[in-house]
C-alpha cells in the first residue's frame, strides 16, 4: 500500500460566533505556494457558512477572515451553505457547494473572478420527492445495482411521502467540477445515494425538470464509481475536484461502511480516462487512509475522514480533510507512487 502521512490538525474553531462549533470540509485553490482554504465553518444551531484562511506552502496558516466570506443568503440555504470545492475553470473559479435549509440537500454552486467576489448561480441538482424519485429510479431495474433502488422503492411502498406531505426531498451533494470542459461540456460529480455520478452540460438551463427525468430514468448510463468493498458498504461520494494527470483523472473520493457502531468515513482514490471519465483506469481496494488519531476518530461526527481539497508541492500531494466532522487535518502521499498503485489496482 502507498505510504500515507498525517500531518495533523491545521485549522481550528475558534470563538468567533459563525465558526464556534467547529470547521471542516475544506475546498482548495492552489496559487504556486499559496493554499486559499475555503471551509466549512459551523455555529450553534448547526448553521453553516464559509469561511478563508490563505497557506503559505501546504501547512503554514498566515490569515484568517474573521468573518464568513460567503453565507446563506437564499431560502433553500436557510440551514446554512456547506463542504465547499473549489475548482478553476479558464479564467473563471467554480465553488460548488450543499445548500441546505433544514430539511433538503442540494447541490448548487457561485462564480468567481478573483476568489473574493462570488456570484451564486444556484442549485442545479434535481428537485423530486422520495415518491417521484422511486418512480423514476425504477426504470434502472436490472442495470443498476439495487442499493440505488431499494430505499426509494421501501419510501414509496410506505407512503411516507404523504405522510410529509411531499416537503421531503431526495438528497443530492458532493457536487464537484472538473477543471476543464470535457467534449465542449461542464462536467460535474455528483452524489444521488449511493453512487458517484457524472453530469455533463453546456449550460445550466438546460437542467430543467424534463433533463432530470430522463437522467434519472436512465440513472445506470451515468455512474461513474459504485460502491465496492467492505469500507464502501453504505455509499460513496466525491471529494476533491479530479486532477489531470497524464495518466488520468486521479479523484480522491470518500466512503462509508456500515458498523456495528455507526458509520465510518474513510479517504479513497481511483483513476479515470481522461476523455472518458467514465471509464475507471484503476481503484484502490483498500482505504488511502482511515480514522485512526484521535482528532479523527472523536469529535461532532466520530471515526470521519473526509477529502474535499488537494495542494501539490513537488511530488508529495497534500490532501486537506474534515476530520470528525470538527477541524481541518492534512494527510500527504507521494503522487507518482499513488498514480503507479492506480494503474496496476483494480477491483
Amino acid at each position: 500500500m502507498v505510504a500515507v502521512t498525517k500531518h495533523g490538525v491545521i485549522l481550528e474553531k475558534t470563538d468567533n460566533s459563525f465558526e464556534n462549533e467547529g470547521v471542516f470540509n475544506p475546498g482548495i485553490f492552489q496559487d504556486g505556494n499559496i493554499v486559499h482554504m475555503f471551509y466549512r465553518a459551523v455555529r450553534q444551531g448547526n448553521f453553516s457558512s464559509i469561511g478563508y484562511c490563505k497557506l503559505n506552502g501546504p501547512l503554514t496558516v498566515v490569515e484568517r477572515a474573521k468573518e464568513p466570506v460567503f453565507y446563506k443568503e437564499k431560502s433553500y440555504e436557510f440551514q446554512g451553505v456547506e463542504d465547499p470545492r473549489i475548482t478553476k475553470i479558464a479564467d473563471t473559479f467554480y465553488m460548488s457547494y450543499a445548500a441546505y435549509d433544514g430539511i433538503n440537500v442540494f447541490g448548487a454552486y457561485a462564480t468567481s473572478k478573483d476568489l473574493k467576489n462570488f456570484e451564486r448561480k444556484g442549485i442545479i441538482t434535481p428537485k423530486f420527492t422520495f415518491e417521484e424519485y422511486a418512480q423514476l429510479i425504477e426504470k434502472n431495474s436490472g442495470k443498476i445495482s439495487d442499493e440505488h433502488i431499494k430505499f426509494y422503492n421501501l419510501f414509496m411502498r410506505y407512503k411516507l411521502g404523504d405522510l410529509m406531505k411531499g416537503n421531503i426531498y431526495v438528497w443530492d451533494k458532493n457536487l464537484v467540477f472538473f477543471s476543464k470542459k470535457i467534449n465542449g461540456k461542464f462536467a460535474v460529480l455528483h452524489r444521488l445515494y449511493p453512487s458517484i455520478q457524472m453530469l455533463c452540460f453546456e449550460d445550466p438551463t438546460e437542467l430543467t425538470i424534463e433533463f432530470w427525468k430522463e437522467y434519472v430514468s436512465n440513472l445506470h448510463k451515468h455512474v461513474v464509481l459504485l460502491p465496492k468493498g467492505i469500507h464502501e458498504n453504505s455509499h460513496i461520494g466525491a471529494g476533491a475536484p479530479p486532477i489531470e494527470t497524464e495518466f488520468g483523472w486521479l479523484l480522491i473520493y470518500h466512503s462509508a461502511q456500515h458498523t456495528a457502531k455507526g458509520l465510518i468515513y474513510y479517504a479513497c482514490a481511483a483513476l479515470l480516462d481522461l476523455e472518458n471519465p467514465k471509464k475507471i483506469i484503476g481503484r484502490l481496494k483498500q482505504p488511502l487512509f482511515s480514522p485512526t488519531e484521535i482528532w479523527e476518530k472523536e469529535g461532532y461526527v466520530n471515526n470521519v475522514v473526509f477529502p474535499t481539497g488537494t495542494a501539490l508541492f513537488n511530488e508529495d500531494l497534500f490532501i486537506y480533510y474534515g476530520a470528525a466532522d470538527s477541524r481541518v487535518a492534512v494527510a500527504s502521499v507521494n503522487i507518482n507512487a499513488l498514480l503507479k498503485q492506480l494503474k496496476n489496482q483494480q477491483l
